[in-house]
């Protein structure tokens, strides 16, 4: 029987979550969802030195916004809790005496200086300084110091590390779910630090021995941990465990394709690169977030699903639902080449969801914006708003520049609008509108449109001269949706007061 499908976030909160990280948990998400498997949160806290406050409850708040919440982790506790590794400390030290024991690590006792000592000797001769099978048995550790030697030493309460020991002229052949097979040459490897002198196990160990315990069948995971994958797999060797299939996702890159995107190109290009907005503990300073600056988190998982993905050649499918997503995705189709961010098409991506939008709900969000500028409309009012304006929006912030005149007369005229609309006959003309307005009864939208639009016709004035200047007045330029409808929404009444200000400023 095949094993289930479990796959791990695991971020570290030491900060805000970047969008490559929301990209990783996302792909998790997909590759879980698609086989009706289980995607796990660990947070990865072994470092305490880095810990930022509040960074745990921010990571769990951007799964949740971007609707990809995990099945099991802190505050929804399963079998293979507890699910913070700070939490698991008293499991790690077992683990690595059992690789001590059974020959695959050692205690090295080196102190800082001494290893500084070598690398700097190293450095002179123009070499670089590896700890490794060509000099461990020379260096101050249990494998050049006798079992007494090295026992005494941790009797005394000397300092030491437990290091991996690194196979020696081995071939190591690995597969990657996305760049395929990889070999490795073992002599290259040096002998990382799998436990620390301050009692906590590094990453590596950490995570081997959580990803065991926490039965995960499959590591999907940054390009980043890439050069960490020969270690990982020789440790489940070391172990004696299976391990799982490991996919290795394309960097991020900035939107001129060379290097991986940071907050700082984010800051210099004005769009975010966290999903929500993050407030520095520290120092106060607050970077932006993608939820605060008017995105839809659908336009934020379909955005990311497209770097690095696609669902394969022939397919011109560019908007995808989150079911939809599930259905598409394979690590097949993820791939291994970086990929450059495009703000511009992530504006896109948010109009193309804003459309979608219900009327009612951003008409409701939308009014919310309007109460602030002290003005008290009916829902029913807005949504008619909404819906006409809204093909002219990305955001919902836009309605209120596209919309204003709905809501507030103009107080100004734009001047290069008034030098092509008015001219010494327009106020004559706009005094005569003024009067044919008074006579509409019904002052419905297509009753006021035909009745101007007929007198127009029986003036043989342009179309040009009367419907130029009357969209100055009544919005202040020569923008905005249907005419007639703007008229007929503010009412006979505003419309007439709006044209008499206009002819006041000629």
């Amino acid at each position: 029987m095949a094993q289930k499908v479990r796959v791990r976030f695991a971020p570290s909160p030491t900060g805000p979550l970047h969008i490559g990280g929301v990209r990783t948990a996302l792909f998790n998400y997909l590759f879980a969802k698609k086989h009706d498997g289980d995607f796990v949160l660990r947070i990865e806290d072994t470092d305490q030195t880095r810990y930022v406050e509040g960074a745990e409850d921010y990571i769990k708040e951007a799964l949740n916004w971007c609707n990809i919440p995990y099945d099991e982790g802190p505050g929804k506790e399963k079998d293979c809790g507890p699910y913070r590794q700070s939490e698991r400390k008293d499991l790690y030290h077992q683990y690595a005496q059992q690789l001590i024991d059974n020959g695959h690590a050692y205690y090295a006792f080196d102190t800082a200086e001494e290893l500084g000592a070598h690398r700097k000797d190293h450095e002179a001769n123009g070499k670089t300084f590896i700890y490794n099978w060509h000099n461990r048995l020379k260096l101050n550790n249990s494998l050049s110091l006798s079992a007494e030697e090295v026992q005494q030493k941790i009797d005394v309460g000397e300092a030491y590390v437990i290091r991996f020991k690194s196979p020696q002229d081995e071939s190591l052949h690995m597969y990657d779910e996305i760049r395929g097979d990889i070999q490795i040459d073992t002599n290259v490897l040096d002998d990382k630090v799998l436990f620390k002198s301050d009692g906590m196990p590094t990453y590596h160990l950490a995570n081997i021995v959580d990803d065991h315990l926490m039965q995960i069948s499959h590591v999907i995971r940054g390009e980043e941990w890439l050069p960490s994958m020969p270690l990982h797999v020789l440790l489940y060797k070391a172990f004696g465990w299976e391990a799982p299939k490991f996919a290795h996702l394309p960097l991020i890159l900035k939107p001129t394709g060379k290097g991986k995107l940071s907050k700082r190109d984010g800051d210099k290009l004005g769009f975010p690169v966290f999903p929500l907005q993050w407030k520095d503990p520290k120092t106060g300073e607050i970077a932006s977030g993608y939820r605060e600056d008017g995105y839809l988190p659908e336009t934020v998982v379909n955005m990311l699903a497209f770097l690095g993905w696609n669902e394969g050649e022939g397919s011109e499918k560019e908007m995808y639902s989150l079911a939809e997503l599930v259905d598409a995705f394979s690590l097949g189709h993820v791939s291994k080449s970086g990929a450059k961010f495009d703000p511009e098409k992530t504006k896109w991506f948010q109009h193309q969801y804003l459309q979608l939008e219900n009327n009612d709900a951003l008409a409701t969000e939308y009014n919310e914006i309007l109460k602030e500028k002290g003005f008290a409309p009916s829902q029913e009012y807005v949504e008619e708003v909404v819906a006409t304006i809204k093909e002219r929006a990305t955001f919902i912030s836009d309605f209120w520049d596209l919309s204003s005149f709905y809501f507030e007369a103009p107080t100004e005229l734009d001047a290069k609008g008034f030098k092509k609309a008015w001219k010494d006959d327009t106020s004559s003309i706009m005094r005569q509108v003024i009067g044919e307005i008074q006579k509409i009864e019904d002052f419905s939208q297509e009753n006021t449109q035909s009745q101007i639009k007929s007198w127009i016709t029986s003036q043989e004035i342009g179309f040009g001269k009367v419907m130029q200047p009357l969209r100055l007045s009544i919005v202040g330029a020569m923008k905005g949706p249907d005419l007639f409808h703007i008229i007929s929404s503010i009412g006979k009444e505003e419309t007439i007061k709006r044209i008499e200000f206009a002819i006041a400023q000629a």
